[in-house]
């Protein structure tokens, strides 16, 4: 593709067009939060990534409080799990995505089904044929959510994450990732499952099938649409497609006008940009982010719009962290300014910063103001009653005489 002949976007514009097109630079509800704002979470980012850690909470209770504030995490789980409007797919990750997405999924499923998974799933799938249609029918006559420990035959293991999960769990695993059960969770976060066809609406589960260039382009353009503007591989990580299907789908795409191609300040490679997406002239905007946040689940893509080097230290040995276990980046307006050690001490009342940590050029004292009032925000959310600022280093302190003044 000819770059000369591209839009021109500078590197502000670029930061700018990719928080709004998230949901980030949209105010915050002042009343109370309901369902329409949870749709329109989900309008902004196509997808919420699911993940079990709670060191502060799950990353999906962040992921709605960075776009709304407070709101009632039970109502939103009773949206999620039982209103019919949403569903857990194997997306970008474990994802929870609206039901409409649902029909341009089945092609990944089908994949699956032939090999596209796991190879582990595969080979117990072909190896065990009997023991999972067992699995299934016991799926299909359970009256209620039936967990993997609920089999009559869960075929226990010992060993490590992967050889240690039995073969029920496996099998269960096999089955929603090709399509033919569903996930549904407790409020422990705990896997039971359902048919598939019991968890998505008939008049979505009735469609007709796609076909799968139909999908992989819809997909982009859902991807295109809540990344606001990225390039090829941005796209393609968003549903972990692969990116040849994205170098093959985007001339047609440019050809309809569905998308428009531009060159970004300082990228090397060609980006492109959703018609839809707005690019404002200022940014209002403050949030600490999930580690599995949209925005910034795609590392080289932050970097590259942000100069913000990040990685999650969950499994990096306590002695060679750099910043923290749990590590939140800190938005504000269009920056990424920080990165935030916390940890919810929910037994205790109390939401602890471990650690701050401010990106060069930064001016501390009105980052680290907007940070107190963050965290305060968060910690009333999380219903805990104390922020307690622990580290020793200047931005610390700092950050704790702000937290008291307020």
């Amino acid at each position: 593709m000819n770059r000369k002949a591209n839009l021109e976007i500078d590197a502000v514009s670029a930061k700018r067009i990719a928080v709004t097109a998230q949901g980030l630079n949209r105010p915050r509800p002042e009343g109370k939060v309901d369902r329409r704002h949870f749709r329109r979470v989900f309008g902004d980012t196509g997808l919420v990534q699911l993940d079990s850690v709670q060191a502060v909470c799950r990353s999906h209770y962040l992921v709605f409080f960075s776009r709304l504030g407070k709101y009632d995490r039970l109502k939103l789980d009773d949206w999620i799990w039982h209103s019919g409007e949403s569903f857990e797919s194997w997306a970008h990750e474990a994802s929870i995505l609206p039901v409409e997405t649902e029909p341009f999924l089945r092609w990944k499923k089908s994949r699956a089904r032939k090999g596209e998974t796991w190879k582990g799933l595969f080979e117990l799938a072909n190896s065990e044929k009997k023991y999972v249609n067992d699995v299934m029918s016991q799926v299909l006559l359970s009256t209620s959510p039936i967990k993997a420990s609920e089999l009559s035959e869960p075929r226990t293991r010992s060993g490590s994450w992967w050889s240690g999960r039995s073969d029920g769990q496996k099998t269960l695993d096999w089955l929603f990732r090709i399509g033919e059960i569903a996930v549904k969770r407790d409020k422990k976060f705990s896997r039971s499952y359902v048919p598939f066809n019991s968890a998505v609406p008939s008049d979505i589960h009735s469609l007709p099938d796609p076909l799968e260039s139909e999908s992989i382009e819809e997909l982009i353009l859902i991807a295109a649409r809540c990344n606001g503007i990225g390039t090829v591989n941005d796209i393609a990580d968003y549903f972990r497609m692969k990116p040849s299907f994205v170098h093959k789908a985007i001339p047609p795409l440019l050809e309809k006008k569905k998308l428009i191609a531009v060159n970004v300040e300082g990228w090397n490679e060609n980006a492109y940009l959703h018609p839809s997406v707005s690019s404002p002239e200022k940014i209002v905007s403050r949030a600490l982010l999930s580690p599995f946040d949209s925005l910034v689940w795609n590392r080289p893509r932050i970097e590259r719009l942000f100069d913000f080097k990040y990685r999650l230290e969950i499994y990096v040995p306590r002695e060679k962290r750099k910043y923290g276990y749990y590590v939140l980046p800190f938005l504000l307006n269009e920056n990424l300014v920080a990165r935030v050690d916390l940890k919810a001490l929910r037994h205790e009342g109390k939401l602890l910063v471990k650690g701050v940590y401010l990106e060069a050029g930064t001016d501390p004292e009105m980052v680290l103001s907007e940070l107190a009032k963050e965290v305060k925000d968060l910690s009333d959310f999380l219903d805990l009653s104390e922020v307690l600022s622990i580290g020793r280093s200047k931005s610390a302190i700092l950050l704790r005489s702000f937290l008291d003044s307020n």
